[in-house]
């Protein structure tokens, strides 16, 4: 139900690690994992230490996009840094749903550093058994 969009996953966050944060002209990529559940898609982002307020969804047609910023902790004065490994910055993940998705009704909770997304399957994508209608009021064509 999902179209992977990121082919270059591997290479992106290689390139992370060699540029330094990302911007939001630039951002870094987000680990997620998307599974379905019922009768829904279950998307999970990991944002460990990222506030739900710096956290932004957005849909627009079958373009999910979530961006999230991860800002410095403020530190006092006389605080000197020996190792400093996690990265700061704005991060992104941007990817199409499936026309069979109901996006109007997508849920977001965020809890422990894990925003989870809940995205229904629309009525029309679900399997319904078609009747067949029996009758006796068969008519013939002459030609």
């Amino acid at each position: 139900m999902l179209m992977r969009t990121d082919p270059f996953r591997e290479l992106d966050r290689l390139a992370q690690q060699l540029m330094g944060p990302g911007t939001w002209s630039r951002p870094s990529a987000m680990p997620m994992d998307a599974y379905r559940e019922g009768d829904e898609y279950v998307v999970a982002f990991d944002l460990p230490g990222v506030s739900a307020d710096a956290i932004d969804i957005d849909v627009e047609r079958n373009m999910l996009t979530v961006k999230a910023e991860r800002r410095p902790t403020a530190k006092a004065d006389d605080v000197q840094m020996e190792l400093s490994e996690r990265p700061l910055g704005v991060f992104s993940r941007q990817f199409v749903l499936a026309d069979t998705l109901d996006t109007e009704r997508i849920k977001a909770d965020y809890d422990a550093g894990v925003l989870t997304l809940r995205i229904p399957i629309s009525e029309r994508a679900k399997p319904r058994k078609i009747s067949i209608g029996v009758g006796s009021d068969r008519k013939e064509i002459s030609g």
